[in-house]
């Protein structure tokens, strides 16, 4: 029933006033709104909804976004130019840019917003 619908995401955040800058400006999301429920952001068609959620809020431990990309090196090299650090996990195929060979083949990296969610970045063979 919903498989010809849109899919909505989204991404809590203690204050959206303070992720919009990274959201909109490192990541590159245009601005659809923002009200004081939410920053509604177009993600290549897709909408993300960066939703404030009420204090005490801890970030799951685990990936909450990710972004499939034709160039995994050519985009980590690019948002750690904006100042995004990547994650190290101490995995045995990780190496010192933060991708992660998974043994599928598909390469992988990940990163934290201003709230320390989990975001991610996935080249696939």
């Amino acid at each position: 029933m919903l498989g010809s619908h849109k899919i909505m995401a989204f991404a809590p955040t203690l204050d959206a006033k303070k992720a919009r800058p990274f959201y909109e400006g490192v990541l590159g999301f245009r601005v659809l709104s923002q009200d004081n429920f939410a920053l509604a952001l177009d993600a290549h068609g897709i909408m993300l909804r960066v939703t404030n959620v009420p204090p005490g809020f801890k970030p799951q431990p685990f990936t909450i976004l990710g972004w499939q990309v034709p160039d995994i090196a050519k985009a980590v090299s690019a948002l750690k130019q904006k100042g995004v650090q990547f994650e190290s996990y101490g995995l045995p195929t990780q190496d010192a840019e933060g991708i992660w060979t998974a043994p599928g083949g598909a390469k992988i990296a990940w990163f934290k917003d201003l709230d320390s969610n989990i975001l991610s970045l996935t080249q696939f063979p």
